[in-house]
């Protein structure tokens, strides 16, 4: 199967890294040709220099970009590629967008004769280098049938859940609930620490209880040591809750806890946190406290 994958950022770069271990037949292609250059001396293969060279003749595309309007770049048009890309093609999307732009790019892809399935991802950057990715998809079954062998190079856990849309409103689902979880972890974390307590100890104690997640496991030792510069990054939460709150509204739905934790994140890019990873809502509970 000739794979194509698009897109070498913090998450596409191992990704593709996996495939190419795995001994697909790949081409890779990134805009930012250091990325691409890096990419390939790790790994032992050249990457494209354009689009099209990337694209021609392949069955099945994979992209992990930005956001909405990056997919749309890179898939439409006449230098596109669903264009581009062989007759009968899949196109593999584990970009988190909003579920209204995965229908739209599934519409034109039958347009080409090609599939279309959006696939985001949760794991964060370790999911994609360990190769244990849990992937939400939407689309057409047996398109879907026809990649689970490239999906299995990267992913621990692959799921169908529905319709052309389905994946990214799963990921949505997947967004609210960490939103609220890494919240009430801040909280608690910030409740301990002004109150006293010796929070490492506290954490061993009820990480062992109901209170446990994999939040807690991963995140509230780094956390506690002010540890902020890794994992995914507050600027892409608030994209992603930017999504969720854009389609609750649509679907005149109230996400209250959501709604208000994107806030918090703001209030952490605004302390000129962004690129700081989702834990470091303990920072606007800490800059609230000093201000107290």
């Amino acid at each position: 199967m000739q794979v194509c994958f698009i897109g070498l950022g913090a998450m596409g770069y191992p990704m593709a890294g996996h495939l190419q271990e795995k001994g697909f037949a790949l081409s890779v292609y990134n805009r930012s040709g250091a990325k691409a250059a890096q990419w390939s001396e790790q790994y032992g293969r050249g990457a494209s220099d354009s689009l099209a060279a990337a694209v021609a003749g392949v069955e099945v595309v994979a992209l992990c970009l930005g956001a909405d309007e990056d997919v749309r770049e890179v898939l439409t048009g006449p230098q596109g590629v669903f264009a581009l890309m062989a007759a009968g093609g899949i196109v593999v999307d584990h970009t988190t967008t909003s579920a209204a732009l995965a229908r739209e790019m599934a519409v034109l892809a039958a347009d080409y004769g090609h599939s279309f399935i959006d696939a985001p991802v949760s794991g964060g950057q370790a999911g994609a280098v360990n190769g244990r990715l849990t992937v939400m998809a939407g689309g057409d079954a047996s398109a879907f049938a026809r990649v689970e062998t490239v999906l299995a190079a990267y992913a621990a856990r692959y799921q169908l859940l529905g319709p052309a849309g389905s994946g990214q409103l799963a990921k949505m689902v997947n967004q609210i609930c960490i939103a609220g979880l890494v919240q009430g972890l801040a909280e608690g974390m910030h409740f301990g620490a002004q109150a006293g307590l010796d929070m490492a100890a506290v954490v061993d104690v009820i990480g062992a209880g109901a209170a446990q997640s994999w939040q807690m496991d991963n995140r509230a030792k780094t956390m506690l040591a002010g540890e902020f510069d890794f994992g995914f990054a507050v600027d892409w939460m608030r994209k992603d809750l930017g999504y969720v709150l854009d389609e609750a509204r649509q679907r005149k739905l109230s996400l209250p806890v959501t709604a208000l934790v994107d806030q918090f994140y703001a209030q952490v890019q605004n302390l000129n946190g962004g690129r700081y990873d989702t834990s470091s809502l303990l920072l606007a509970l800490q800059q609230g406290a000093k201000k107290a």
